[in-house]
């Protein structure tokens, strides 16, 4: 494989149905052989994005581009990808090696060498032994293996994943996980993954794009994005649970909540000097002080290991994110106090990121 098999841009890509806008000026470049996931809220247009990639959809303008050549309009059969849905697609009158090996047999693929290729494929996956059962015969994760076969055996240039996990349990879930970013580094093929679930991205994705209401806010690592998020949307979406987001008041280095006496020094001067601000500030950035931001207890969330406290402040929640468990009387007053190192600070107006 060369270096840059299955490098993608996407430039200008507009799609509407209807009056509804799905996609508004969509572009984008991913590289080669990376594990890349589009993250968005339902409706954002992350799957439309994918859709698009696989010739599923015909963007209405702009361009897509694989490996240098223009295949805006090329159909699906020409474009060399293999997608896995949510719901598997799986044929429930033919057995797994049978699913696994069609699209082997409607490529043209001799059909003494179909068995071997099945068989691989189910090998990585961890189904050969199940291969003579029906679709209706398996568990949920076990069909969702023999879609991922399926799609993988004839080794395409792009694997599409829509939100391939969604149907199975919470643990399943975490399982899986560790396998697709596995079989992805096996593969070496660029991998797009769609999915609503920001845990998810973060733990399996190279890089990721950040959609809401069909645009792209952000493009970055899972850390990059995660300590330096562009915008409030962003910033209130990316996170287990998401980072706090405070009305304030800036002049100079100075920051003041609003609606409260807790006033700190930023240790750096913001690109901004004055003005009405939104401070965002992470769980695991707030700690307990003697005096601080004035709070009152709602609920206490025991994880475990860790500890989230719900803290009322006015009409706001602040959740506040303990390295260990402690006991808490109900509707206690406690005072909070920032990590200034990691308070962010973001336009009131535009919503956009101030450094």
């Amino acid at each position: 494989m060369t270096d840059d098999k299955g490098r993608i841009q996407l430039r200008g890509i507009h799609k509407s149905f209807g009056d509804f806008e799905a996609l508004k000026d969509v572009n984008l470049d991913i590289a080669a052989r990376e594990f890349f996931a589009l993250l968005g809220p339902s409706g954002s247009g992350k799957s439309t994005t994918l859709r698009v990639i696989a010739g599923l959809e015909t963007p209405d303008s702009g361009t897509m581009t694989v490996d240098g050549i223009d295949i805006t309009h090329a159909p699906p059969g020409e474009r060399d990808v293999a997608m896995v849905f949510q719901n598997y697609a799986l044929y429930p009158h033919m057995t797994l090696g049978e699913n696994i090996g069609f699209p082997l047999k409607m490529g043209g693929v001799p059909k003494r060498d179909i068995p071997g290729l099945v068989r691989d494929a189910a090998k990585r996956l961890k189904i050969d032994q199940l291969l003579h059962r029906r679709p209706g015969q398996l568990s949920g994760g076990q069909q969702q293996r023999c879609a991922l076969a399926r799609a993988i055996v004839r080794k395409p240039r792009l694997f599409l994943l829509d939100e391939p996990l969604s149907n199975l349990d919470a643990q399943l879930r975490l399982d899986t996980r560790v396998e697709l970013k596995n079989l992805h580094r096996s593969l070496d093929v660029t991998t797009i993954y769609v999915t609503h679930d920001q845990e998810e991205a973060m733990t399996i994705a190279d890089r990721m794009a950040i959609f809401m209401d069909g645009e792209i806010v952000q493009v970055g690592t899972p850390q990059e994005v995660f300590d330096r998020p562009n915008t409030v949307k962003v910033a209130a979406f990316i996170g287990s649970p998401p980072m706090n987001l405070l009305p304030a008041t800036l002049d100079g280095h100075r920051v003041t909540v609003t609606g409260s006496g807790y006033s700190f020094e930023l240790p750096k001067a913001p690109d901004r000097t004055s003005g009405s601000v939104t401070i965002g500030i992470r769980p695991s950035h707030i700690h307990l002080a003697e005096t601080g931001l004035s709070t009152q207890l709602f609920l206490t969330e025991n994880l475990g290991e860790t500890m989230l406290l719900n803290l009322r402040f006015g009409e706001k929640m602040i959740k506040l994110r303990l390295p260990d468990v402690r006991h808490f009387d109900d509707t206690e007053a406690l005072h909070l106090a920032f990590d200034l190192d990691h308070v962010h600070l973001f336009n009131s107006q535009s919503g956009r990121r101030i450094d």
